[in-house]
């Protein structure tokens, strides 16, 4: 006996598979259409390959364990990532509308759900393009020779280094001063900066460029946004291995710790990475795969879509680690150039006497036959293992580390350029979706004037999203947008996402389901399918989210400031934050998870108060739903 809740009136909200057909041969729709299947297949990998690809995967393959995190994260790709992406493929494709029509359609105590990814995609949205903004503010700092932060600028006295950057280094100071001018608590605001404030307007500017006219505009940027970061990372490659060191980051990022497996984090982070990299529970690649053929094979690219993100996951990582063992190995070299200068001096040797093959005997003879004054000389400790383990999560690989080894490269302003156009790339191409996962509901929600064509939601939601966005060109805007990047993608999309295959699976019906795909792509789905979607996935959902919400309610949560005051200057300072963060973090987190229930809970007492018939016909007043109830109408 197969579980299924009751889900009455189901047949009036959709159309029957009579209804598609005639509704894509009459294309009495009112949804544009995707110019080739390239096209769409573009804009999918753009929307799910992005920054996270580029800067987190290599950092989690880093700190767990080398290629031993590649066996977590492949199994979960195959067991959570890829069913997950084909339901929300075959369910857009299906119903043919955005989130909050598809969930609305499914059942009435469903449409939370199409609000709740709304909500996320609109709070994620509103960060990532400050990233964005950040990274057009480096690339246009690019164009000049030398880079920017190659060098410390002159106190006013114009005889030294200005001091934060001189006990730093010129990458730390660039980013936390000359970019982000940061503060160093949360609660110290400051004001807007200017610069970071017009980097934003120009970002949110050509997103709405990009994206005014839905997909007949993004579907044609996608062929440049798509395609281009595969390019620059290719050629970042084939200069990496060039470049002394290169093989031993690679090395270092590839060589398994088998321990790892044991541990429970490992596998938690690749679940999670697994989920966040295919942009999954946004809402976007619903609204795209709503645009496609009915009888489009979404099976097909469920699976396309998933070997290219898993296979970019792990280019991407390689080529970021050829360069960051190439930036490992000149410290490596700077360091124990800087011991061979002490002792020479020391101890009067000749130039050339003492040299980086011989340096680790000539210290140790020293040391045993001149301790004082070896100990007396302050040496550095040089490890290569150490400086290859100093990785850097998210916007500091890209930020410090990169644009570290970047100044050591010839040619480094034409290495930055290219470096930071592909980061704009992938961003700009997630954000492609990140839109379409708040335009689509907010029309099919009727919240607004229906008489409001796409392209003025569309500047209203960019509009109000750089108004709130200004939150981030505060001096405290690093400290803002890292709560936001942990709270708001990463709880609400688990919800979200188990949300979406227990709907499909047990209140739409699996049979229903199944019919379904095998009328839009000829044949049911395989064994595979049917035990990942209905019992695998599921339990893979839950128990990352339950770890993960254990794990953030039993610590307290904290942050890293940049405070020249701190004894560990310039290593970043962890502090606690404020207790008032806690109603941020609610409001980041808990609303978008809670608009589901709340949802199906008004749901419910307007099913009581109300007459069916009027309940009905608010579940399918959506843009697409009214003409295909109409179409109905004349049967």
């Amino acid at each position: 006996m197969k579980l299924k809740l009751p889900n009455p009136g189901l047949d009036d909200r959709i159309p029957s598979h009579m209804e598609l057909e005639r509704m894509e041969k009459e294309e009495a729709g009112d949804r544009p259409q995707w110019d080739n299947k390239a096209q769409y297949l573009l804009t999918c990998v753009g929307f799910c390959v992005g920054l996270g690809n580029v800067w987190r995967f290599p950092y989690l393959c880093q700190s767990h364990g080398g290629g031993a995190f590649m066996i977590p994260f492949l199994i979960l790709l195959v067991l959570e990532g890829i069913p997950l992406l084909h339901l929300e493929f075959a369910i857009g494709q299906r119903l043919r509308k955005g989130t909050v029509g598809v969930w609305s359609s499914l059942s009435p105590y469903l449409a939370g759900v199409g609000i709740a990814s709304m909500l996320v995609s609109f709070l994620v949205g509103m960060y990532y393009n400050t990233i964005m903004a950040w990274i057009m503010w480096y690339l246009f700092n690019s164009f000049q020779d030398p880079l920017p932060w190659s060098q410390c600028p002159l106190n006013a006295n114009g005889t030294g280094q200005v001091e934060e950057c001189a006990r730093s280094s010129t990458v730390d100071y660039f980013w936390y001063r000359q970019t982000l001018n940061t503060s160093a608590a949360i609660d110290d605001a400051g004001s807007p900066q200017w610069w970071m404030v017009l980097s934003l307007v120009a970002a949110w500017t050509l997103l709405y460029v990009c994206c005014i006219r839905g997909i007949e505009t993004t579907g044609k940027a996608v062929y440049v946004t798509s395609t281009l970061p595969y390019l620059v990372l290719t050629i970042f490659l084939i200069r990496g291995l060039t470049l002394k060191g290169s093989f031993e980051g690679i090395k270092f990022l590839f060589t398994p710790d088998v321990n790892e497996l044991m541990n429970p984090t490992t596998w938690l982070d690749a679940g999670a990475q697994v989920f966040y990299s295919f942009s999954l529970a946004f809402g976007g690649l619903i609204s795209f795969s709503s645009y496609n053929s009915v009888h489009n094979n979404c099976e097909q690219d469920a699976v396309l879509i998933s070997i290219i993100n898993g296979c970019t996951s792990v280019y991407s990582a390689t080529v970021i680690y050829s360069i960051i063992g190439f930036r490992a190995t000149q410290n490596f070299d700077d360091c124990t150039g800087d011991n061979i200068l002490k002792l020479m001096n020391a101890f009067n040797y000749a130039e050339n006497n003492i040299t980086e093959g011989n340096y680790n005997d000539v210290l140790s003879h020293l040391n045993q036959t001149n301790p004082d004054v070896i100990q007396g000389l302050g040496l550095q400790t040089c490890d290569l293992q150490v400086f290859l383990s100093q990785g850097v999560e998210g916007t500091g690989l890209a930020f410090i580390v990169f644009t570290e080894a970047i100044i050591k490269m010839p040619i480094s302003p034409m290495w930055a350029v290219l470096f930071f156009v592909m980061l704009f790339c992938l961003g700009l191409s997630t954000m492609f979706g990140n839109i379409e996962g708040v335009v689509v509901p907010l029309q099919d929600l009727n919240l607004l004037p229906r008489t409001w064509p796409k392209e003025v939601l569309c500047g209203l939601t960019c509009v109000v999203s750089l108004g709130l966005g200004i939150i981030f060109t505060l001096r405290s805007g690093n400290y803002w947008l890292g709560l936001f990047d942990n709270f708001a993608g990463s709880i609400p999309l688990l919800v979200i996402g188990f949300c979406e295959m227990f709907g499909v699976m047990y209140i739409y019906g699996v049979d229903r389901f199944n019919e379904d795909i095998e009328f839009m792509i000829g044949h049911k789905p395989n064994i595979f399918w049917q035990v990942t979607w209905r019992f695998i996935s599921p339990v893979i959902m839950v128990v990352i989210l339950v770890f993960y919400f254990v794990t953030q309610v039993t610590k307290s949560p904290t942050y890293l400031v940049w405070d020249q005051e701190a004894e560990n200057f310039p290593t970043l300072e962890p502090r606690p934050y404020p207790s008032w963060i806690n109603v941020i973090i609610f409001l980041l987190a808990g609303v978008p998870s809670l608009s589901i229930p709340a949802v199906a809970l008004y749901k419910c007492i307007q099913m009581k108060c109300c007459k069916p018939d009027d309940f009905s016909g608010d579940t399918v007043d959506t843009i697409s739903g009214k003409i295909q109830m109409s179409d109905k109408m004349k049967f």
